[in-house]
């Protein structure tokens, strides 16, 4: 049996993609670590895959080899935590930053005492965060100094709740005029268009120093890190301390208690899962590698367990962010792009003292960030099917807004997936009839994952507004649809390479339900496919009409010359990457 840590050319004689060479991929000694690509951009093609170089990259294993804890990102991954944060996010910061934390709590909309009980409004509410802003943090003052400090330090998590923070508020600043419009007309108006040198400059200095874009991210701000737990110690239910009913938000724009709560922690929850995911699919890979057919299937049985927990848990959004709610707070996670298009942020925004003068464009807060989806497309190599066009061209941009561990990570596993030929070992004679079979029904969760979103973003945005653009910039109408019938085209063409044969073995190894879930999901993605098809013609149809009936100035944005729905909203990610 070949191994991926002592014989790598042996491995890739036998498994690398046509055109590369053995002697091009470079494995270090790292064992089932997981691992980092260098100078590599694109590695869906077999030239892209050719520069990939492998070292150890899982806290684990890190450790182990003398790196120190404390010295690592928040974001680094473990098959414990997966890819959540390796600490609890920090929730209050130093005395020096408590204008800042000041602010933060005075501009929810709903604020509450120390009791719980809702105590007036904040100032968001009355449209006065931005002149508090003005007021009250200046530019050279204590927080500057302080920001400098914890650079300096390197204390990983300090940085990592202080960059939380800025994005806050500058989400806040930039987004208020937009919400304040919202709120009194139905339509949304544009933006502030820039970013006071108080909050540019210490949010670039923390962008900087961790690697991410000096925006709102999902991961780096808006949700992974703004979390923390009721009792640190619990460890009932599926999450254990991820539990739903053991964790709060530390910050938040609209309600810390309702809809935004449990907006954010859903998605928390369904993170938690992911140190399980991460496992299994080391473990696939490996065993796809070196051709193990029993240690492939075991992997692949516990990454389907794991997806459809994953899964269990998106669903409950519905219950736990209510459909009406989400208006009230969705303003604020919009970005300044595209560049070309974007009506919020027509011209961009100017960060102000950071010597770059010219507008810049940042995507919003989007699910599009997150990674769950983007592991298995990559494991299985759905990712090398997407088709070269702009939408896909927006799919990789995405995953260029989450932390650096993160994309590194998920680029090394697409090059890896491909040398070891995971989709070829599954469904090809070197495999078996489970191993396909269990290849289907991932593939199959990828479908279930991103239709709940696109059945999430038909009932409660699109019916309702003829906004064209999602909070991640995306075009929702095309950009989500598109990215489903690419999984549902991937499951049809792998569901026909099940043949009698395997049924045969299937049911001779005893595995009926099995069976049984591979050919319902066979036959679904047939019949969903031309479903969607109908349903996008006719959405389309439905918004040109809509559209004829508005302003022709602003017609087909959302904005101005469109009254919504205030008793509709849309809960989930806007977006899947």
């Amino acid at each position: 049996m070949a191994s991926l840590r002592s014989t790598p050319s042996t491995l890739l004689a036998r498994s690398r993609p046509r055109g590369v060479k053995a002697a091009s991929l470079i494995f270090a000694p790292c064992g089932r670590s997981l691992a980092h690509v260098a100078d590599h951009h694109h590695p869906s093609t077999s030239a892209d895959a050719s520069s990939v170089r492998v070292k150890p990259f899982l806290l684990e294993d890190l450790v182990a080899e003398g790196t120190s804890e404390e010295k690592l990102p928040q974001f680094v991954l473990s098959r414990k935590a997966g890819f959540l944060p390796r600490q609890t996010p920090l929730e209050h910061l130093p005395k020096q930053f408590e204008t800042l934390d000041s602010l933060l709590k005075r501009m929810t909309i709903r604020q509450y005492d120390a009791n719980g009980k809702q105590s007036g409004d904040g100032l968001l509410a009355k449209g006065e965060f931005g002149d508090a802003v003005q007021r009250e943090l200046k530019l050279g003052g204590i927080e500057d100094k302080a920001v400098n400090q914890a650079i300096a330090s390197g204390n990983q998590q300090l940085l990592s709740a202080l960059f939380r923070d800025y994005c806050f508020a500058t989400s806040a600043y930039l987004l208020e005029p937009t919400d304040q419009s919202y709120r009194k007309t139905g339509f949304y108006s544009p933006g502030r268009d820039h970013l006071p040198a108080q909050l540019a400059v210490p949010l670039t200095k923390l962008a900087d120093a961790l690697g991410h874009q000096p925006f709102m991210e999902y991961a780096s701000s808006y949700a992974l890190v703004n979390y923390k737990f009721r009792d640190p110690a619990y460890t009932g239910g599926e999450a254990g301390r991820y539990s739903f009913d053991n964790m709060d938000l530390i910050r938040s724009f609209e309600d810390p208690y309702g809809s935004e709560r449990g907006f954010i922690l859903v998605h928390i929850v369904m993170v938690s899962f992911s140190g399980q995911a991460l496992s299994a699919t080391e473990d696939a890979l490996v065993a796809a590698g070196e051709r193990d057919l029993v240690r492939f299937e075991e992997a692949m049985s516990r990454l389907l367990d794991t997806y459809r927990k994953i899964n269990i848990a998106m669903e409950t959004m519905w219950a736990r962010s209510k459909p009406s709610d989400y208006l009230k707070f969705r303003s604020f996670i919009f970005g300044t792009a595209p560049k070309e298009g974007n009506p919020m942020f027509p011209k961009g925004v100017v960060y102000e003292g950071t010597g770059d003068k010219t507008a810049r464009y940042f995507r919003g807060e989007s699910g599009a960030n997150d990674s769950l989806v983007p592991l298995l497309d990559n494991l299985l190599e759905i990712t090398a099917a997407l088709p070269a066009n702009e939408l896909t061209k927006t799919l990789r941009d995405f995953r260029s807004y989450r932390p650096k561990t993160q994309r590194e990570y998920l680029e090394s596993l697409e090059a890896r997936a491909t040398a070891a030929g995971v989709k070829d070992f599954a469904l090809g004679p070197a495999g078996s009839a489970k191993a396909k079979a269990l290849y289907l029904l991932m593939v199959d969760q990828v479908r279930e994952f991103r239709n709940r979103h696109w059945m999430f973003a038909r009932e409660y945005i699109i019916k309702q507004t003829t906004f064209e653009y999602a909070t991640g910039g995306s075009k929702m109408l095309s950009y989500l649809p598109h990215n489903l019938g690419v999984v549902l085209s991937f499951l049809d063409e792998s569901y026909a390479a099940f043949t009698h044969k395997d049924d045969a073995e299937l049911k001779a190894r005893g595995e009926h339900k099995l069976l049984d879930e591979v050919h319902e999901a066979g036959k679904r993605a047939g019949v969903q496919h031309r479903v969607l098809l109908r349903e996008v013609e006719k959405l389309k149809q439905d918004a040109e009409a809509k559209e004829k009936e508005g302003d022709p100035l602003y017609k087909g944005r959302g904005m101005l010359g469109e009254q919504r729905d205030d008793g509709r909203g849309w809960v989930g990610a806007d977006g899947v990457g």
